[in-house]
């Protein structure tokens, strides 16, 4: 797969083009939160009049990074240039009052107060140094509205504005701040397609004027339909720096992923026996949740594992959680062994047969404050129960079983979740999703921050489940993993499914392959020649 040079929104093309000056640097950056070293000798350039990609999967740094640039964060070692004179910002101000501003995902503004209110927040115009003059305030923000062509009134209540709107406004304060390099950290994510276009035209003006921007995502076709240049983060480090046409979509991934790793763990191999025949266990088609979920179709037979591929931000986990119920689901419909989940919610869920193990333990998994008993059979409780008492007898013998079966390394079923390991907490919330006896189980990177032991233990209890009769489906972060565990893939693009491959044979090589092609139309649509 080949991709042209795009031209520039002046009409240049990047070879024939002048390079930009340089607005902000960072030269050799480093920090370090205890021994986690979240930065490694960092460096980047931000120019002028040009949009920056930083794209890298989670824990790669971006976050970090961004509060360096912004002054939440001093870094360890390395040193920042502001238009090649060296700065330090003790404070996220510092860095307003040099120009440096971000625009979060979520909108840190005051919902009750108006536009122009949010947009001179801490730096309204005064009359006679005290008070604020609220005319020209509105004066103001009126002629930032009509310059970006934005669709709000000034006077209005930003809450009553929609999140795309509320989006506009944070940039305009950006803007009214002096800005001269706006950080956009995942700007897009609760927008509608059209929210996007609008967003895009604000940035191409901001682009025009000479501002440099740092365009944070994860959705590599808006990346690709916008981005000058970019950088590809990794653990930490800086691994790529390129323009599209010198990181088409296919180097892009593998430089994330990591590819040059691949077969540095050795697991074990699946050998499936699906039943290809039979009712499917799961049948997925046209789910749609919001801009996260837009058109996810899937089959899944008993005794088969199908893994989820897609990079992160392309829905898997928001999938997951609007089959299973966890979140309402705005079209489409879901079959468990042929018969219809209407009005799916958790409950309902469990009753037809599906268990559901969230890719964070901590938040969405364990009872921190419970014991291992207690976590085991939390969502059993229902069937143990009489007239509102616990059947301990029942319950003692659900959690005997599991740990026995699931080899879980505790003191007791009395001892507290959070005194086992990582692998061991991960296994007993598999406990608890087979404790309510499922035909289908959803497991979203069951391994995530488990050591390679504790992984292939988890490997062993998947393969046996599937081989009992269960139906699987799994994301993982590691492509090799997916490829040893499943069966099948199916690609999962920015909320659409997309195409798959059957795993038997396949290498890391060719995974990237399928990811890259997916959603390439997506990028054609808008006629930047890339891939």
């Amino acid at each position: 797969m080949t991709t042209s040079a795009p031209a520039d929104r002046t009409g240049r093309t990047g070879s024939a083009a002048a390079t930009p000056r340089a607005v902000l640097e960072t030269h050799g950056v480093s920090k370090t939160f205890g021994v986690v070293r979240a930065l490694r000798d960092v460096s980047l350039t931000l120019r002028a009049g040009e949009v920056h990609g930083l794209v890298g999967e989670n824990g790669a740094g971006k976050s970090t990074l961004i509060k360096v640039l912004t002054g939440f964060h001093q870094p360890d070692s390395g040193a920042l240039t502001l238009d090649g004179a060296d700065v330090a910002f003790d404070s996220p101000r510092a860095a307003q009052g040099a120009g440096v501003c971000a625009v979060y995902q979520e909108i840190n503004l005051i919902t009750e107060r108006s536009v122009a209110d949010n947009i001179f927040l801490c730096h309204e115009p005064k009359r006679f140094g005290i008070l604020i003059d609220r005319k020209r305030m509105l004066e103001r923000a009126a002629d930032i509205v009509q310059r970006y062509r934005l669709a709000v009134d000034p006077a209005a209540r930003l809450g009553s504005l929609g999140l795309g709107a509320q989006q506009m406004v944070a940039i305009a304060r950006g803007v009214s701040l002096g800005a001269r390099v706006l950080i956009l950290d995942e700007p897009t994510s609760a927008l509608s397609g059209a929210e996007v276009d609008v967003l895009f035209e604000v940035v191409d003006r901001l682009r025009a004027e000479g501002i440099a921007l740092l365009f944070v995502s994860h959705r590599l076709s808006e990346c690709y339909r916008l981005c000058d240049r970019f950088t590809v983060m990794r653990d930490g480090a800086v691994v790529r720096t390129g323009t599209p046409a010198e990181l088409p979509r296919a180097a892009l991934i593998a430089a994330m992923l990591g590819r040059e790793s691949a077969g540095e763990h050795a697991w074990a191999e699946r050998s499936g026996s699906a039943d290809a025949d039979a009712t499917p266990a799961l049948a997925v088609d046209h789910l749609q949740w919001g801009n996260r979920v837009r058109d996810v179709s899937l089959r899944v037979a008993p005794r088969e594992i199908v893994g989820l591929a897609g990079l992160l931000g392309s829905g898997r986990t928001e999938t997951f959680k609007t089959i299973f119920g966890a979140q309402k689901a705005d079209g489409g419909e879901v079959d468990i062994a042929g018969r219809a989940l209407t009005h799916a919610n958790p409950a309902r869920s469990i009753g037809r047969g599906l268990a559901f193990l969230s890719e964070d333990r901590r938040a969405e998994g364990i009872f921190a404050r419970l014991s291992v008993r207690e976590n085991i059979v939390a969502s059993l409780l229902p069937r143990i129960s009489r007239f509102g008492f616990i059947s301990r007898a029942k319950e003692a013998q659900v959690v005997r079983d599991s740990i026995d079966r699931l080899g879980i390394k505790t003191a007791g079923p009395g001892a507290l979740i959070t005194t086992l390991s990582g692998g061991n907490q991960q296994k007993a919330l598999i406990a608890r999703c087979l404790s309510t006896r499922p035909t289908v189980l959803l497991l979203d990177d069951p391994t995530r921050g488990i050591d390679v032991g504790a992984k292939e233990e988890v490997h062993r209890v998947v393969q046996e489940l599937a081989q009992e009769g269960l139906a699987v489906v799994v994301t993982s972060s590691e492509m090799e993993e997916l490829l040893a565990l499943t069966d099948r893939l199916v690609v999962l693009n920015e909320g659409a499914t997309e195409g798959g491959m059957p795993t038997a044979g396949a290498l890391p090589d060719d995974v990237l392959a399928v990811l890259a092609g997916a959603g390439s139309d997506h990028s054609a649509d808008h006629g930047d020649g890339t891939v």
